[in-house]
């Protein structure tokens, strides 16, 4: 059974940088990609990025590209987000996920962790 866990959230002042990381269990994740997403009260998750664990290629949301840095531990079956020159609006519960490389859709979600932005 694959789970996924996130942990690294807390409180930043902007400008600031927080690490969060992605823990998963319960099979290879080597055709998997492992997403980050973000949800604010009200709104719809929002994609972050992704990595896709063979390769380590990375893809970023625009709101965050050149911000934020995705990378993944193979050997602790573990993905980061690097989170850089953090904003207000970058305030939100931040989730992981899996999705088979085959497959289009992200499952097997974390708890999520909470990340606020503020001075």
């Amino acid at each position: 059974q694959v789970q996924v866990s996130e942990s690294g959230g807390g409180l930043v002042q902007p400008g600031g940088s927080l690490r969060l990381s992605c823990l998963a269990s319960g099979r290879s994740f080597s055709n998997y990609f492992m997403g980050w997403f973000r949800q604010v009260p009200g709104k719809e998750r929002e994609f972050v990025g992704s990595i896709k664990w063979s390769t380590s290629t990375t893809w970023y949301s625009d709101s965050v590209r050149g911000r934020f840095t995705i990378s993944r531990d193979v050997a602790k079956n573990t993905a980061y987000l690097q989170m850089n020159s953090l904003k207000p609006e970058d305030t939100a519960v931040y989730y992981c996920a899996t999705r088979p490389v085959t497959q289009s859709n992200y499952s097997n979600w974390g708890q999520g962790t909470q990340v606020t932005v503020s001075s």
